[in-house]
């Protein structure tokens, strides 16, 4: 799904125009990216996290050449889903790792 077909499908939920879900879409991702650009993080419950990440310097390999160079250090986005988000996409896991795990019953004693 591109940003058009999102806007396409929000339009239709909200039960607003195109323009207005174009709108409105482009004010939230601005909005995240000036957040996220600024350090600090966006946290939508149940949907997941935008933050900022630093990665470190490190050496690389050029894959044609095979000359290595330094990769400086540098910040990148970093997304992080959340919890119901999780469970939306891969039902079975969210539900076994939701499930109690149940205690070893103790080894009866005999006398």
């Amino acid at each position: 799904m591109n940003k058009s077909e999102l806007v396409e499908v929000a339009a239709k939920e909200a039960g607003i125009t195109k323009a207005a879900a174009d709108k409105a879409l482009s004010a939230i991702i601005g909005a995240v990216v000036k957040t996220v650009s600024s350090g600090d993080s966006v946290t939508l419950v149940g949907f997941g996290t935008f933050k900022s990440a630093n990665r470190a310097a490190r050496t690389g390999k050029n894959p044609k050449t095979g000359a290595t160079l330094k990769i400086p250090a540098t910040t990148v986005p970093k997304f992080t889903a959340g919890t119901a988000f999780k469970a939306a996409v891969a039902p079975k896991k969210a539900a076994a790792k939701a499930a109690p795990k149940a205690a070893p019953k103790a080894a009866a004693k005999k006398k």
